[in-house]
């Protein structure tokens, strides 16, 4: 009796003792450590109406590791997104510690008719909050169709220069401008999104005002 008691418990600890037939081997996921380039915006850089991974900030990436540059965008366009939605999920952006921002956000609220106060106020709350944490900020700049009058429209479109001359940000005065100037081909039905194709270009627009600040390419 006391021998088998003492066969099993030999038994039990050698079970216990032995190595599993197969160890799992771990992966860890590998760090990425390129600086980010944060696109914060709405529809137009959500890429609203185009195939998904054809928005300009994917050919902005996709052009960026073309040329050499270690940089990763993260596109926070939100279809829809006014002023006011932005500033209310800067901190979500914030929390990315970007070191470069392309800011577009305002086109809503113009569409929209809101008080020009209001939207110059949430930019600038915006540009400050990513200001204070080092980033630096491309202002994308917008205007508006020519049934809004031109005194709203000259007062929407001096928020993005008067901005850009406060804080001293480089300025793109109208994100669409390379397209806007071509055939109605690059946007879609509604004349406001790009297609594919016009988005193509916007990178090309965007990349311009961001090569001064991306540093130099390893290509």
């Amino acid at each position: 009796m006391l021998y088998s008691v003492f066969i099993a418990l030999v038994l039990t600890v050698s079970a216990w003792a032995a190595p599993p037939a197969q160890a799992a081997i771990q992966t860890l996921p590998k760090v990425d450590t390129r600086k980010v380039l944060l696109v914060f915006g709405d529809s137009l850089s959500a890429g609203y109406g185009v195939p998904t991974g054809q928005s300009y900030p994917d050919d902005l990436q996709r052009k960026l590791d073309a040329e050499g540059y270690t940089w990763r965008v993260v596109n926070l366009g939100i279809s829809g997104d006014t002023t006011a939605g932005g500033l209310a999920r800067v901190n979500t952006g914030v929390a990315l510690k970007p070191a470069l921002v392309l800011l577009e956000l305002g086109g809503n609220d113009g569409l929209r008719g809101l008080p020009l106060a209001m939207t110059r106020d949430n930019l600038d709350q915006m540009i400050a909050a990513f200001v204070r944490v080092g980033a630096r900020v491309v202002l994308a700049g917008m205007t508006l169709p020519p049934n809004y009058g031109p005194d709203y429209i000259r007062g929407f479109e001096t928020i993005y220069s008067g901005l850009a001359a406060k804080y001293k940000l480089p300025l793109i005065p109208f994100l669409l401008q390379d397209i806007a100037t071509r055939d109605m081909r690059y946007f879609q039905r509604d004349g406001i999104h790009p297609t594919a194709e016009g988005a193509l270009i916007v990178s090309d627009t965007v990349l311009r005002a961001l090569k001064p600040m991306l540093g130099t390419a390893k290509n």
